[in-house]
């Protein structure tokens, strides 16, 4: 069963991510309170699996993640697909390239992660989210995989 295992929110530019054990996800915005959070955003909330986390050593929560998930191949998902994540649904709208940043959590670790550092999404309907929730895929409208769209250069 996908579920979520941990649950961050930047609340301060330049300091780590802070856990929470329940957010509210606001509509086409992000999670209240979050600053990476922007209307009409592509990038509203970031979903990291633990599964790949654990294989590179990370602590959730390091990698700047909204929502550490657990159970659920993030990189098989399709471009447009929806997932509700408790009573929020939420929108993938394209993968997460890594940044510069990833190398100041080790040297190397952004290269490494190319295809396997979560996917990005937008929220289409409001709602709380909690640790320990079932994360579902609903219906099936999608476009693209999402690792082809990482390869692409997206």
């Amino acid at each position: 069963m996908a579920e979520v295992l941990h649950l961050f929110q930047a609340l301060a530019h330049g300091e780590p991510v802070r856990e929470f054990q329940e957010v509210h996800a606001l509509e086409n915005k992000g999670f209240r309170d979050c600053l990476h959070g922007r209307s009409d955003s592509s990038r509203q909330v970031l979903l990291m699996d633990v599964e790949t986390l654990d294989e590179f050593g990370i602590l959730p929560g390091r990698v700047k993640e909204n929502i550490t998930t657990r159970g659920i191949e993030l990189a098989g998902l399709r471009l447009g697909q929806r997932l509700r994540v408790g009573e929020a649904l939420l929108e993938i709208t394209k993968p997460c390239t890594p940044c510069h940043q990833m190398d100041e959590i080790r040297a190397g670790l952004q290269d490494a992660m190319r295809g396997r550092r979560g996917v990005l999404c937008k929220v289409i309907e409001a709602g709380m989210i909690r640790r320990g929730e079932r994360i579902s895929i609903v219906g099936q409208d999608v476009s693209q995989r999402v690792e082809r769209q990482d390869q692409a250069g997206s």
